[in-house]
């Protein structure tokens, strides 16, 4: 009984020493060596880092969008107290509500991710916040990239913008990396070429303690991933040139687009579209309050005219069916009409322009001081399905394949469409009356006006439009060129010849419609055009190329509610051809876009005052004189 009861209390001396000795060696790492064992204690943390996007060169070599530091704030929820959401709201200087609904938004789609809640804090907020994360765990400010546009150019509708990745798109796109804390392209090149822009994704990894406090580099940093930068953009676009379009298609005060080629290759040159907006509205952190003005606007900033509108072509769509005529042998150059400046047939009456009597009149002349009544009669001669033919020759009625996304088709009407929209034998020739003068149901946007007119300079080789000509591979550093259609038109020489003449005493002829596209020391040839518009004062058009030759340049420029193409879209063209072909070249000219800004202002403010442009072309289209009732308003 004495062994039993010595056994007992050697138990209790043992459990008690051990209880003791677990307590005070507990007691001692608890307070004693809290800092040290805390410091080294915890977990591993994977942070996603972001690739820089790809930056856009210009054709001279100069970077027109590239990246700049952008301070993001992210959390994992699942680390970030609720405490600590009213005091991290303080800081960041927004309501608490919706900080907490922005918290848990990232909740639902993870709690254990890193979830970005606000973008593009100010310096100040980066110093607060830092200096607190002591007391929040979870929340981490990362510095990652914005797009820093050009100084020269907005070129909103080129560009495009990025927005966050939606929760649909995340059904499509978690697979190929993305989560809710990307941003991905939504318009312009931005989208087009997401893959190429976007680059790789890096990791960090990262210790932190018991507490979702940063402790330091896991492993020293030696398991982190890189991220890899997205490919450059390599653009045909010419900035100064893009700087020019805008600025003076801005200075008319009204709606429109521009659109340069080169006829060589199909590059586009500058491509714009007014009114636009100003891309940094939505960079970072989007600026509700302006974004919402712009969403509203009636003018409709978002919609990229240049290839989305669509107009009747006016008088610029003449050469498609001369060259039909021409070609299919319904008409020779030198055969004649004499015109009155009406025309009957059926019931109704046809006119030039401000019934303008033209005399006698053969293909050259008709084209120079823009006959209606030859192209009426024309049309009927050459006929629907072969006028047709020669349309989509040229890329009417199709899209162009432009590396922008929404562009149209526009509206080429064919036998099929006349019998759909009519029903089979309920419409007459004349419904085709208008189109030999491009109106009608015809429609056409300003890139596939801007092509055609490539087209008819380069004499007959149709490229397809684009504004990327290749990219630099990051991982590799090669260039790899982007491939683009190109087709030649069976249509002989000797009628892109006549054509051409014709189109170059469009500006050169005193009595021809564009005189005021003339370039000093530059052959320009060109066409002025008129869109009917039911709501109001009709667009104006005017196309042109140059040097007639060796065309480097050819341009489509589409001003709404201007009344005529030769007295305001003209002399845009001119001023575009001016800098490209003449002062670009020229040393210490970095005025010469104020100069034509001013000139093309000065035009749009005398042609709003009822004055004629000076100097003026005796021509119809060049007086600002309004067509009367019953006449048609192609000039």
């Amino acid at each position: 009984m004495d062994d039993f009861q010595r056994g007992i209390k050697l138990t209790i001396v043992l459990v008690a020493a051990a209880f003791l000795f677990f307590t005070g060696r507990l007691a001692w790492l608890q307070i004693v060596r809290h800092d040290d064992i805390g410091s080294r204690s915890g977990s591993v943390r994977r942070i996603r880092e972001q690739a820089p996007r790809g930056h856009f060169i210009d054709r001279n070599g100069a970077t027109v969008l590239e990246n700049r530091a952008l301070y993001t704030l992210k959390i994992i929820p699942s680390e970030l107290r609720p405490s600590s959401v009213p005091y991290l709201a303080n800081l960041l200087e927004i309501p608490v509500d919706e900080l907490r609904e922005r918290v848990e938004q990232a909740n639902d789609y993870s709690p254990f991710a890193v979830s970005t809640v606000y973008r593009d804090l100010n310096e100040f907020v980066v110093a607060r916040i830092s200096e607190n994360l002591w007391r929040l765990p979870g929340v981490i400010i990362e510095i990652e990239d914005k797009r820093k546009y050009s100084e020269l150019f907005r070129g909103t509708h080129l560009f495009g913008y990025l927005r966050n990745v939606s929760k649909a798109q995340l059904d499509t796109l978690a697979e190929r990396g993305y989560t809710p804390d990307d941003k991905i392209g939504f318009s312009g090149l931005e989208r087009t070429y997401e893959d190429e822009l976007r680059g790789e994704k890096g990791a960090r990894f990262e210790l932190v303690n018991p507490l979702g406090m940063l402790v330091g580099k896991y492993n020293d940093g030696q398991n982190d991933v890189p991220s890899v930068k997205g490919n450059d953009l390599y653009l045909t676009i010419d900035a100064g040139l893009q700087e020019l379009a805008e600025k003076l298609l801005r200075a008319t005060g009204k709606s429109g687009a521009v659109v340069a080629i080169d006829p060589s290759d199909g590059g586009v040159l500058a491509l714009c579209s007014e009114p636009d907006f100003d891309l940094d509205i939505l960079n970072g952190k989007t600026r509700k309050k302006e974004w919402a003005d712009i969403v509203f606007s009636p003018e409709k900033p978002l919609f990229n005219r240049a290839i989305q509108a669509v107009y009747p072509p006016g008088s610029t769509y003449k050469m498609v069916l001369a060259i039909a005529g021409l070609e299919e042998g319904v008409i020779k150059p030198e055969d004649t009409i004499f015109c009155t400046g009406g025309w009957n047939f059926g019931r109704r009456t046809f006119h030039c322009h401000g019934g303008h009597a033209h005399g006698t009149v053969n293909m050259k002349k008709a084209i120079i001081e823009s006959c209606n009544i030859y192209f009426y009669q024309l049309m009927l001669r050459v006929g629907l399905d072969t006028w047709d033919k020669y349309g989509k020759m040229f890329g009417f009625g199709q899209r162009e394949g432009i590396d922008l996304p929404g562009e149209r088709r526009g509206l080429l009407p064919t036998t099929k469409y006349y019998n759909k929209r009519y029903g089979e034998g309920r419409w007459t020739k004349g419904y085709l009356v208008s189109l030999g003068i491009g109106q009608g149901e015809l429609g056409a946007t300003p890139l596939q006006l801007a092509n055609y007119t490539a087209t008819l300079g380069n004499e007959g080789t149709w490229h397809e439009p684009h504004i990327v000509r290749g990219y630099r591979d990051t991982r590799t550093g090669i260039y790899v060129p982007v491939p683009h259609e190109s087709r030649t038109l069976p249509v002989s020489k000797e009628t892109f010849k006549i054509i051409k003449e014709s189109m170059q005493g469009v500006v050169n002829n005193k009595e021809g419609t564009g005189t005021l596209a003339q370039v000093a020391g530059v052959t320009v040839a060109g066409k002025t055009g008129t869109a009917q518009n039911p709501h109001g004062k009709d667009h104006a058009w005017f196309i042109c190329f140059a040097p007639v030759d060796h065309p480097k340049i050819a341009i489509a420029v589409l001003v709404e509610n201007a009344g005529f193409g030769g007295s305001i879209s003209a002399p845009i063209a001119r001023e575009m051809m001016n800098y490209y072909l003449v002062e670009k070249n020229k040393p210490q000219q970095g005025n010469v876009g104020v100069k034509a800004v001013a000139k093309v202002k000065a035009l749009n403010d005398s042609l709003s005052a009822g004055k004629p442009p000076q100097p003026a072309s005796s021509a119809p289209d060049s007086t600002g004189t309004a067509p009367q009732d019953g006449q048609e308003s192609a000039d």
